[in-house]
């Protein structure tokens, strides 16, 4: 969620090869499965939980496929998760969060040295990710706070939520009102010439920390869209599309889909992108699938609209500072040594999962 004018995206698919329909085999949750020739994450999705949305098997199989999610060589070993989010029958969601807490219990060292806390920004509105009515502020706020007593770190922190995106990155962050802001894709910094002056922005004036989650960009259009069957990004060409406000575009921007060759609307909130796509305003919305999910669901619209199959932008979420902040390098690589315990340990895919499980239960 977070952001339009542009919160950063990272590496463009080929989506065709990750949800097209292909050859997966009848497969089911809770279990492990080998990948056959033409099978994609979507299909494979497709088959174990009757929807293309991949996102939970990328999740626990993010290692094995972060370096190149649309292709799946034949033999690879995937866990496929139970629906609830568990790795196998025979686990319970929150046991690694539960181990790894009593360890860093175990293991403190009291510091009578005075450390300020650490002052992280976030906003609402952003679930499963970031909202106060989440347990521990959300996913990316929990992530946040655990990297802060993980990989050798005992620092405290203050989280505050102020709903207005841009304001983090054009005043809370420069004036070192606040440490961290949670979260923000990072744009491919090294295609510059391609960027917008936002994405420009981002990559010069700002640090970022190791990525915290990864998720596919889907394209949503209503079912009778011309543009519902393009199969590439220039056919999206005279499409009007929305991003809200402080979410980037520098994902499409790397794609060639820049003024005016398309129009873009930046409203405030993912909600109003998708009610102007349901009013017929816009053309197309793209945010990740999660939150669309949630919008379409709220809006009683779910089977009026539906994602494109064929095309799909990959984003990467980080904590960033403010490269004015003298001690924000130090935050980072703190934030780095957390998020890298977390991975190895497994505590990381635990709060997603129950993340993920808490917003399920409150959006039934």
């Amino acid at each position: 969620m977070s952001k339009s004018t542009q919160k950063s995206p990272a590496i463009a698919l080929a989506a065709l090869m990750l949800v097209l329909p292909g050859v997966a085999a009848a497969q089911e949750a809770c279990t492990t499965y080998t990948v056959k020739d033409g099978d994609t994450l979507g299909t494979i999705a497709q088959s174990a939980y009757g929807s293309y949305d991949y996102q939970m098997i990328f999740n626990a199989n993010r290692d094995a496929l972060a370096a190149n999610p649309n292709a799946l060589p034949a033999g690879l070993q995937l866990i496929l998760p139970c629906e609830d989010g568990r790795l196998s029958p025979d686990t319970e969601l929150s046991a690694v969060i539960e181990q790894e807490t009593e360890k860093q219990e175990a293991s403190r060292v009291r510091n009578n040295t005075y450390e300020p806390p650490l002052k992280f920004v976030s906003s609402n509105n952003w679930m499963p990710f970031t909202d106060e009515s989440l347990t521990g502020g959300g996913i990316f706020v929990r992530m946040a706070g655990t990297a802060m007593q993980r990989g050798g770190n005992d620092r405290g922190y203050e989280v505050s939520y102020v709903d207005d995106w841009m304001s983090h990155i054009d005043v809370l962050l420069p004036t070192g009102a606040f440490d961290v802001s949670i979260a923000w894709e990072s744009p491919d910094c090294s295609k510059l010439d391609l960027l917008g002056e936002f994405s420009v922005r981002m990559c010069t004036e700002f640090d970022f920390s190791l990525p915290i989650y990864e998720t596919a960009y889907a394209f949503n259009t209503l079912n009778d869209s011309k543009y519902a069957g393009a199969r590439q990004f220039a056919e999206y060409a005279g499409a009007k599309i929305c991003r809200p406000e402080a979410w980037p575009i520098s994902d499409l921007e790397v794609q060639g889909l820049v003024e005016p060759v398309v129009s873009y609307v930046h409203p405030k909130s993912p909600l109003e992108c998708a009610e102007m796509l349901v009013n017929g305003e816009v053309d197309l919305y793209s945010i990740e699938a999660e939150t669309a999910s949630a919008n379409f669901a709220e809006l009683s619209a779910t089977d009026r609209v539906s994602p494109n199959p064929a095309l799909a932008t990959f984003i990467t979420y980080h904590f960033i500072t403010s490269k004015s902040n003298p001690r924000g390098r130090v935050y980072i690589a703190m934030l780095n040594r957390g998020i890298t315990e977390m991975r190895e340990s497994g505590e990381w895919y635990d709060i997603v999962a129950t993340g993920l499980a808490e917003y399920n239960k409150l959006s039934q």
